[in-house]
């Protein structure tokens, strides 16, 4: 980009748009990308200019958009409410784009799938969550609800809750997911005992608790796969 030129002095296709139109949306660059969602920069600046800056607010590049809140993007020069909120419903829309294009119809074939399906939705959050999952006979999956926010302590947690869901959505088993914002999904002593907990409940119910799946940074741990559930004899 020829520097000290303002946008509409720029030849046609070294602007965003115009590239965009002759080129693809592939050949724009991520600061270009997001100055078609900015549209207009500060006095005396170029809406790529404040893209980069946006870009260059925290370590994560593209995943500020996702990890900044929005007060944060406001202390950008250029950034306003208007424009902070734009940024966040950008991050939020490509995290929900990621999750359904994963997969458009869920089905349990095993702990990667149902990981990989819930991945981008839990990856980024700020606070734990534990999640349930709710499968019917064919494994397709009836519908999720979150238990708890902020903890997945075993004495905080009511399996009466967890079941109750279940029962109301006529699930033939369950999955519990949650997620660690430290990145790694190593399980914690609570983790193992809340797993114990609610298989128990789910055994004299008949409502089976298949996996319990802690989501990291882009990475999983099975309680299945790692031996602590495994199929009862006889």
């Amino acid at each position: 980009m020829i520097k000290g030129l303002t946008m509409k002095e720029l030849p046609d296709l070294e602007r965003p748009y115009e590239k965009c139109m002759w080129q693809g949306p592939a050949s724009l660059s991520d600061a270009e990308l997001l100055s078609v969602i900015i549209r207009t920069g500060s006095t005396g600046e170029k809406s790529t200019d404040l893209a980069a800056r946006v870009l260059n607010a925290g370590p994560d590049g593209l995943l500020n958009l996702i990890y900044l809140e929005a007060d944060e993007f406001m202390k950008i020069r250029g950034i306003g409410q208007v424009k902070a909120v734009q940024l966040k419903c950008v991050g939020e829309l490509s995290r929900r784009i990621a999750s359904a294009a994963r997969h458009l119809s869920p089905v349990c074939s095993g702990p990667g799938e149902i990981a990989s399906f819930y991945m981008e939705r839990m990856r980024h959050e700020s606070k734990e969550i534990l999640l349930l999952a709710m499968f019917d006979r064919k494994n397709m999956l009836l519908g999720d609800k979150v238990i708890t926010v902020g903890t997945s302590n075993a004495s905080l947690i009511s399996p009466g809750e967890i079941f109750k869901t279940a029962l109301q959505n006529r699930a033939e088993f369950i999955i519990l997911l949650h997620n660690y914002p430290s990145g790694s999904p190593e399980p914690s002593r609570e983790d193992i005992q809340v797993t114990q907990r609610i298989r128990a409940c789910g055994d004299l119910l008949d409502i089976p608790m298949m996996d319990h799946i802690i989501i990291g940074d882009n990475c999983y741990f099975s309680f299945r796969e790692g031996g602590f559930l495994k199929e009862d004899k006889g």
